[in-house]
């Protein structure tokens, strides 16, 4: 191995966090421009309190900031580009305070970090001056700060325009964290559209991996008459070194364990590999017995679920822990832990360890150079190897940190047999040289090489047009402050609104791309134009214009009220909100409908859906041999099963409709399919749903499809459409993602009540404790949800005897006596009178007249026996009494399965404990 062993060992010391507000360092309001010393000195003396004393290449940052120039600040991984923008944020407050600045705005690529950061900020400047917007949450929008994605503020600048300096939502400075988003094939038009529609704003550029920037440097001077300074010299706090190794992994990571050089951070391009990689390193000694036991401590009472919680339990208690996307965020959340107090040596994950985590890494070991970028294997670029290597060695931690690149698996073996072979010439003769698999991408040291010492590629322009990036301009309402002294027009609402032809025409000739890619952009918008011409959207008119001979010119202008917002939030709610008049309120299936509208205009979660397909072609092949059809016609015959799409027959020809006069949409496709419905109808848990189509490895997903769409019925059901099982539903959904992690619902509710001002000691200790699990509420906490928990707990037992599944009815009852014999006997009267058919579950059948629950203290109805056959009076204390009526081929509806629920048991089960006492005629 080429990594020499004499490095340095990490610490384990983390950075404290701030010191209190920053609002006491702030100079006083003097109604004229901040003192550019005075803000500089108050910041560094709250970063040197905080004790982060302030970095040479920060320093100048922040007097570049701070004297009005833009900063491009293109500085390593861990060198401190947070405080920066912290610094930037500061002064713009300043100026806001004094009357001279308006608001800074902070993006980032995901809404998780700029959740982060908006806590991060609360804690810095106080809850009143911060606010956030991300698309399903705004937050103390008015707020001088406001934290955001990049498409809310590009959707923003086209809307709004620049503004004028001294309004009050004038934006007057923006930070822009990952900058090299901007090339992005598909989102880097959000990063690009603020440079261009924002001439009077202060700009903070960061990346750790930007290239060559001096392109966009010469156009943002040119464009706003504003100095650009860039800082790049900033020597990396912590160095990184470099190694390409062809010995085996297993040695390798051992190595580095022994040899101090841990956390070590496994690299995979897939969440497969992650795991599987895992698995193999159970049979690796990486902790001693005390360390395991120290992992053991820590992890205390952490509740692992069932699924990929179990896996990950057995791996975190041998030392090796594994983070990606697809995992539960509680999971994710422990993983950091651990290894951030040092307990983990070794942590298996994909690159998405590039963005934004904070967990202090010491050696990155990358496992390939190679990845699918969704249409090919290819090579790593230069930009996506230094922001995976970036994350090694963490200041505060390390005093180096360690990239090392494994060589491809055949050139490990090949190695490994001739050094076998030693120095006979004969063994060395009979090797068979192993060779790159046919077909694939291989890599070499040279290609390493290649990667370590390029600088980042230069960035590249992605700029695109779409009906909302025309449509918010058409709805610009001021001046956008490049006009030339030609007539303007009155947009029909509040302020001057400069003439949109004109707008438009400077945004698709304006942008960063070339003449002929401005060209295509000219077509598409004329094309848009069109489609919203013949949707009656727009018309022409005629502007005054002195400097022509006819005395006008043609322009356009809206003739409808777009929706506030609409390009800002999630685009089909509008479309959710009125598919809800094609519902019958009266309808058995009503409340299960206006769950499928709202899972219709959701993004498609698709390894969920692609885990429903493979079922249910699991099934239709088995049906189809039963049935004898041919391969060949059951093959052609499979390509028609997909997932569930409920509605889809009414949902689809109506948005067609709907886009007809709402072109805002245009770009946005309804997805009918049924994950939340699947399991309203099937009774399952969460447990049951990952179970049943094989989503183990990607609960995140799951959990985050489900928070979605709470989120969405909470906020999209209109009153009219809120009966009350669709309220029971809502109240369920909610407490099972609580249930099963509770993080991503109570941040979202956190955020609609941030903490006051005063409670600054609160917020850190919020978001110190970040990382530890919230205690779980009693399942039977929530009255509504837990009635839903039983409803699905009695048709479930509907649907098994509708099926005779008596061994499922078995494992269910046979704790209260009812094995699937007494099943059989109970329900053998029914089948023989009413044929096999005798029990339905379709809509009918979940009708909420058929299932009756009453509480602690209530009547049942005459006749009704406990479970040793007494009569009861009434129902007993921490029980519910519970009858689901049959719905029988003959309608006669005079068969059920009745029920006590033990309340206390059910706690402590976190499910409904069910007591079948009886089952049939009434």
């Amino acid at each position: 191995m080429t990594a020499t062993d004499s490095a340095a060992p990490s610490t384990t010391t983390a950075l404290p966090r701030a010191a209190g507000t920053l609002l006491p360092h702030l100079p006083a309001p003097t109604g004229s421009a901040p003192d550019p010393d005075a803000l500089f000195e108050g910041f560094g003396e709250w970063a040197a309190s905080s004790g982060r004393p302030l970095y040479p290449h920060q320093e100048e940052a922040l007097l570049e900031l701070m004297t009005g120039s833009h900063v491009v600040l293109a500085t390593p991984t861990g060198s401190g580009k947070s405080m920066v923008a912290m610094g930037a944020q500061f002064a713009a407050l300043a100026a806001r305070r004094s009357g001279m600045g308006g608001r800074t705005y902070y993006t980032a690529p995901l809404k998780a970090l700029v959740s982060e950061k908006f806590f991060d900020l609360v804690a810095a400047f106080g809850s009143r001056n911060v606010g956030m917007m991300t698309g399903d949450s705004a937050v103390n929008a008015d707020a001088p700060i406001i934290c955001c994605t990049a498409e809310i503020l590009a959707n923003l600048a086209l809307r709004n325009g620049a503004g004028t300096p001294g309004e009050d939502d004038f934006v007057g400075q923006v930070v822009m964290d990952e900058f090299h988003y901007y090339g992005d094939p598909q989102r880097g038009w959000a990063w690009q559209v603020p440079l261009l529609e924002l001439p009077h704003t202060q700009f903070l550029l960061m990346s750790g991996t930007l290239g060559d920037t001096t392109r966009l440097r010469e156009d943002l001077t040119e464009r706003t008459g504003r100095d650009v300074a860039e800082v790049t010299g900033a020597e990396r706090p912590v160095p990184l070194q470099f190694s390409y190794v062809q010995d085996p992994l297993p040695e390798v990571i051992e190595e580095l364990v022994t040899t101090h050089r841990a956390p070590v951070y496994v690299v995979h391009f897939t969440q497969k590999d992650a795991v599987d990689r895992a698995q193999a390193l159970l049979s690796t000694k990486l902790a001693s017995k005390d360390e395991k036991q120290a992992i053991v401590d820590e992890i205390g009472a952490f509740r692992f679920g069932t699924g990929f919680g179990k896996i990950l339990s057995k791996y975190l208690r041998a030392g090796v822990g594994v983070h990606h996307a697809g995992m539960l965020p509680k999971y994710r959340r422990l993983v950091e832990r651990l290894t951030q107090k040092g307990l983990l040596k070794v942590v298996c994950g994909t690159d998405t360890l590039g963005v934004g985590i904070n967990v202090p890494i010491r050696t990155v070991l990358m496992t390939s150079l190679v990845k699918f970028d969704g249409e090919r294997m290819r090579h790593l670029t230069a930009r996506e190897f230094h922001q995976i290597a970036g994350r090694a060695g963490r200041a505060g931690y390390d005093t180096l940190g360690e990239v090392l690149v494994m060589a491809p698996e055949h050139v490990i073996e090949n190695r490994k047999m001739l050094a076998k072979a030693g120095d006979d010439p004969k063994k060395k003769k009979k090797i068979v040289r192993k060779k790159a698999p046919s077909g694939a991408v291989n890599w070499t040291e040279s290609t390493f090489e290649r990667l370590r010492d390029a600088p980042p590629e230069p960035l590249t322009s992605q700029f695109g047009v779409n009906h909302a990036m025309v449509l918010n301009v058409l709805a610009r309402t001021r001046d956008d402050g490049r006009h030339d002294g030609g007539p303007r027009h009155d947009g029909g609402s509040s302020g001057t609104a400069v003439d949109p032809v004109e707008a438009m025409r400077h945004l698709l000739t304006a942008n960063h791309d070339t003449a002929a890619q401005q060209a295509a952009h000219v077509r598409q918008a004329l094309r848009i134009y069109r489609s919203l011409r013949v949707a009656g959207v727009v018309e022409k008119v005629r502007v005054p214009d002195d400097s022509r001979p006819a005395g006008y010119r043609p322009s356009v202008r809206l003739e409808v009220d777009l929706p506030r917002d609409f390009a800002l939030n999630a685009p089909l709610s509008p479309f959710a909100l009125a598919a809800m008049d094609l519902l019958d309120v009266e309808s058995p299936t009503h409340a299960l409908d206006v769950v499928s509208v709202i899972e219709a205009t959701l993004d498609d979660p698709r390894q969920i859906l692609y885990g429903q397909q493979k079922k249910a072609r699991g099934e239709a092949v088995a049906a189809m041999k039963a049935e004898g059809i041919e391969y060949d016609e059951r093959m052609e015959l499979l390509e028609e099963v997909t997932w569930p799409r409920p509605l889809a027959d009414l949902l689809e020809p109506a948005f067609a409709q709907y886009k007809q006069s709402n072109p805002w949409v245009a770009g946005a496709e309804l997805a009918p399919k049924s994950v939340v419905r699947d399991m309203l109808e099937q009774a399952m848990t969460f447990a049951e749903l990952v179970s049943t189509y094989g989503l183990e490895r990607t609960e995140g997903v799951v959990l985050r499809y489900l928070a979605d769409a709470y989120r969405a019925v909470r906020q999209v059901v209109p009153e009219e459409h809120r009966t009350e099982e669709v309220t029971e539903i809502v109240e369920w959904l909610g407490e099972l993602v609580r249930g099963v992690d509770s993080s991503l619902l109570d941040e979202w509710e956190r955020l609609q009540n941030p903490v006051d001002d005063d409670a600054d000691d609160v917020v850190q200790g919020e978001l110190a404790d970040a990382g530890a699990e919230a205690p779980a509420r009693p399942v039977t906490g929530n009255p509504r949800a837990f009635r839903r928990l039983v409803r699905n707990a009695m048709f479930r037992r509907v649907e098994l005897a509708a099926r005779e599944d008596y061994d499922a009815l078995e494992a269910l009852d046979k704790a209260s006596g009812w094995d699937g014999d007494a099943w059989a006997d109970a329900l053998e009267d029914l089948f023989e009178t009413q044929g096999d058919d005798a029990i339905g579950f379709g809509a009918n059948a979940r009708a909420t007249a058929l299932l009756t629950i009453l509480e602690p203290g209530a009547e049942p109805p005459a006749g009704a026996t406990a479970s040793d056959g007494a009569a009861l009076a009434t129902v007993p204390a921490d029980t519910w009494w519970v009858r689901q009526v049959l719905d029988d081929t003959n309608g006669d509806r005079d068969w059920a399965i009745t029920a006590l629920v033990d309340l206390p048991a059910s706690d402590e089960a976190g499910m409904p404990v069910v007591q079948v006492l009886q089952v049939g005629r009434l």
